[in-house]
């Protein structure tokens, strides 16, 4: 018979079409699990699943930055506190074995002991804008570096009279004049050559034009969206998209130095044994200016 005044605890594994959840009580015992479809629909079905068993408390989501945030933001608008469920419990892995439902039960657990604590990402204004175009930002900066690795290294076996007129001018000079390159029929490696430059330096001029238009936009939202932090010194549009997006939409999230400080990689972990007592560096924080474009870390 299901209580009405129970408090309940949720715990959801997710993936890309449907999400798996478990319920468990506030002692611990386990409700029941389920699976829904990942769409509106089948969150709204979730939310209402949950509420079957009572007074939902909090819910664990696995990856609220990416397939569990459209679940996050469903249950966030009804007034549900979610918080982020990074790792599963190895303990209980080892015990039951991998499965979804164990994963989600596990998921469940962690919210209950206050293992996770950690709150998701909003992901709901001009930051989430900001993530959006530094992904394509990034993916459109790489492209164009390989691209002009390409045409130096075709430089390397191209016929002495290209290698000698392209490789003592700098990246722009070379992509700029391999570009109005005039291209025979030929099919000697001459020709063939001047072919693949003129090729290369034209998509290279492409990537620079989207490349200008995506700083430039760049620019603007990381203004707007924090004025003080583009004012201070050596931070332009790059630096500043990456620690807004670090810190999200709602930085509030991070109530105490401790949090930054975890955010940041920076945070002191133990590192005991016996009568040695030391602590090395937390790496498991956020993005830095040296990670890769496509990193990212929902979670402090």
């Amino acid at each position: 018979m299901i209580e009405q005044h129970r408090t309940v605890y949720g715990g959801v594994d997710t993936h890309k079409e449907f999400h798996v959840v478990a319920a468990v009580d506030e002692v611990g015992r386990i409700l029941g699990t389920e699976t829904f479809p990942a769409t509106a629909a089948g969150y709204r079905r979730l939310e209402r699943w949950l509420e079957r068993y009572g007074t939902i408390a909090k819910v664990g989501v696995e990856g609220t930055g990416s397939y569990g945030l459209g679940l996050t933001r469903v249950l966030g608008a009804h007034g549900i506190e979610v918080v982020e469920v990074n790792r599963p419990n190895r303990q209980l892995r080892r015990r039951r074995g991998k499965s979804d439902t164990v994963d989600a039960e596990a998921a469940a657990r962690a919210v209950l002991n206050g293992e996770a604590t950690s709150v998701p990402k909003a992901a709901d204004g001009i930051v989430e804008a900001i993530r959006a175009l530094r992904v394509v930002f990034c993916s459109t900066r790489n492209a164009r570096t390989r691209i002009a690795n390409q045409i130096r290294d075709l430089l390397v076996t191209a016929p002495d009279q290209l290698r000698e007129t392209l490789e003592p001018l700098d990246t722009d000079e070379r992509v700029a004049s391999a570009a109005r390159f005039r291209c025979s029929e030929s099919l000697d490696p001459a020709g063939t050559t001047k072919v693949a430059l003129r090729t290369l330096a034209r998509q290279h001029q492409m990537l620079t034009t989207d490349l200008d238009a995506l700083r430039a936009r760049l620019d603007e939202l990381t203004a707007q969206a924090n004025p003080a932090l583009r004012h201070a010194v050596g931070i332009g549009p790059d630096v500043a998209s990456i620690l807004l997006v670090a810190a999200g939409d709602n930085p509030e999230r991070l109530t105490t130095d401790a949090a930054f400080a975890a955010l940041c990689g920076a945070s002191p972990v133990e590192a005991s044994s016996g009568k040695h007592v030391s602590h090395r560096l937390n790496k498991g924080g956020t993005a830095t200016p040296t990670t890769p474009c496509g990193a990212s870390s929902w979670s402090a």
